[in-house]
């Protein structure tokens, strides 16, 4: 997936936020700078780590108030991967249908894109009297390279069900 333009989307959520009358402060800042300073799906626990690595002042009030007004403005998306805690889509704001592929032994996120799905979904939804508006699609898998090699170079750690 082609890198998204990070200062286009520091740029709209500043705007976004001047819509709801708030400032941008240095701790919101330190939070935006770590949210597009990565591709990685993230929990808000690791976007703490990251943004207190920035500016020690950050708190987890901060990020948790931070992180609604984020998927609000379309640049994140909350994913529910069955798991304790939300994880976020730092691609979406570029790729809004892009789809994901979870393995259920290492918690690898893949993200890919089909013309074949888009396709689909359109011929599905046209023929049931529909428009798409928009799409998600999350496959949750098996990490193959685990059951043949016993280990998953995908993830340093062995899986937390064994």
């Amino acid at each position: 997936m082609p890198a998204r333009d990070s200062q286009t989307c520091k740029a709209r959520f500043v705007e976004f936020l001047a819509t709801k009358n708030l400032r941008v402060t240095p701790q919101r800042q330190a939070i935006l700078e770590s949210v597009f300073a990565t591709e990685e799906h993230f929990t808000a626990e690791q976007l703490l780590e990251w943004a207190q690595r920035r500016d020690r002042s950050v708190s987890r009030a901060t990020v948790y108030r931070t992180l609604p007004l984020l998927t609000e403005s379309g640049l994140l998306r909350e994913m529910d991967l069955g798991k304790d805690h939300t994880y976020y889509d730092p691609n979406h704001a570029d790729h809004p249908d892009h789809n994901h592929i979870i393995c259920e032994d290492c918690d690898k996120i893949v993200e890919f894109e089909s013309d074949k799905i888009t396709k689909l979904e359109s011929e599905i939804s046209h023929k049931l009297g529909f428009s798409v508006k928009a799409q998600r699609l999350q496959i949750t898998a098996s990490c193959d390279e685990l059951k043949k090699l016993g280990h998953c170079s995908k993830k340093s750690c062995e899986p937390a069900h064994k």
